[in-house]
C-alpha cells in the first residue's frame, strides 16, 4: 500500500511544484484523521494542494474565504422558514464537506472560530436543535498570512490545539518558480486524476496503526513533550496531552511514508516542530527578543537523552 502514497504524491505534483511539505503535511492528516494549519504569504499554491489533493482521492472539497462580517451561519448552515408550507428546513453550510479551506482563517470573529471548533473536535455540526454527523474523512486545512497585521482576529490557543500540525510554507527555489512560471503562463499543468480511493485510505490508516512504537521511543516522546512544561524563560505556557497523542500518532504516519514498519528517533525528530510549534505559548520577554519558536524545539530536542 506504500506505492499508493508515492502514486498519490506524483499526482499531486502535476499540480504543485516543490512544497514537499505542505504535501506530506496533508497526507499525514489525513492519514491520521487530523487537522492541518499553513501558514505563508499568498500564492505560494495552498488552495491548488487541497484542490488536486480532493481530486487526487476523488473527495468533495469547499472553500470558505474568512472576513471579519462573516456569520456561524454563513459556514455551518441555517434553519430556513419556508412561508408556503409554514415549515422550516436546514439549509447546509460549506462545513458540509470533506475537505475543508478555511483560507485567511485568522481573519473571523470569535463566533465563527466557535462554530468550527465543534466541527474540528466532535465532527459535528449543530444547525438550531439537530446534530449532523459528517462522513469521513473529514480534514481542516486553514491558511494565515504572517504579514497581515489589521482586521485579524489572534486564533485561541483552543483552537490551534485542535490542529495536529502547522506547516509553515516558504518560496520555491529559483528552478521550481521557473517551471511554475512557464507552466503557468502556457496553461501546460497536468490534470491531476483519481488515483486513490476512499477505502484505501481507510485501508492505509489501519496500516499506520500497526506501525510498531518501541515502549523507550514512546518514553522519550513524553520527555519531549514534558520538557515544554518545565521552568523555561522563554516559555509561558507548555504543550497539552494532544500534543503527546499528535506526536505519536504522525512519527507513525511519518514512518509509513519513509516505507519503514517501525518509528525510529529520526521519525520523531521529522515531525516534532510542525505538532508543537503552535502549541507552544512564549514568554513576553521571549516576543520582545523576538525568540523562535523551532529554535526552543531544536534545543529541547538536542537536550533529551535518545532511546
Amino acid at each position: 500500500m506504500n506505492q499508493k502514497i508515492k502514486t498519490l504524491k506524483t499526482e499531486l505534483h502535476k499540480a504543485i511544484i516543490g512544497q514537499e511539505e505542505m504535501i506530506e503535511g496533508l497526507i499525514i492528516g489525513l492519514l491520521c484523521d487530523g487537522h492541518i494549519l499553513v501558514e505563508g504569504v499568498p500564492g505560494l499554491a495552498k488552495t491548488s494542494t487541497i484542490n488536486a489533493l480532493a481530486k487526487a482521492i476523488n473527495l468533495d472539497s469547499k472553500r470558505i474565504q474568512f472576513t471579519p462580517d462573516l456569520l456561524p451561519s454563513d459556514i455551518v448552515g441555517a434553519q430556513i422558514y419556508n412561508p408556503q408550507k409554514h415549515s422550516f428546513s436546514i439549509k447546509k453550510g460549506a462545513l458540509f464537506t470533506n475537505l475543508l479551506l478555511a483560507d485567511e482563517i485568522n481573519r473571523a470573529p470569535a463566533k465563527v472560530q466557535s462554530a468550527l471548533l465543534e466541527v474540528m473536535q466532535e465532527r459535528q455540526i449543530t444547525i438550531a436543535e439537530e446534530s449532523f454527523k459528517l462522513d469521513p474523512p473529514f480534514l481542516v486545512m486553514a491558511t494565515q498570512n504572517p504579514i497581515e497585521q489589521e482586521g485579524v482576529y489572534a486564533l485561541p490557543e483552543a483552537q490551534l490545539d485542535r490542529f495536529m500540525m502547522k506547516i509553515v510554507v516558504g518560496h520555491n527555489s529559483e528552478d521550481e518558480e521557473l517551471e511554475i512560471m512557464r507552466k503557468a503562463s502556457t496553461k501546460s499543468f497536468a490534470k491531476v486524476e483519481s488515483v486513490l480511493s476512499v477505502d484505501e485510505l481507510f485501508r492505509l490508516r489501519d496500516d499506520i496503526d500497526r506501525i510498531h512504537v518501541d515502549e523507550e521511543l514512546e518514553r522519550y516522546i513524553i520527555q519531549l513533550i514534558v520538557a515544554t512544561r518545565k521552568p523555561h524563560n522563554d516559555i509561558m505556557f507548555g504543550v497539552s496531552p494532544r500534543a503527546s497523542i499528535d506526536l505519536h500518532k504522525a512519527s507513525k504516519a511519518k514512518a509509513f511514508l519513509r516505507g519503514n514498519d517501525f518509528v525510529t528517533p529520526a521519525d520523531v525528530a521529522l515531525v516534532i516542530h510542525s505538532v508543537l510549534r503552535h502549541r507552544i505559548v512564549l514568554s513576553y520577554e521571549a516576543r520582545a527578543k523576538g525568540v523562535n519558536v523551532d529554535d526552543i524545539i531544536s534545543e529541547i530536542v538536542e537536550t533529551t537523552p535518545l532511546p
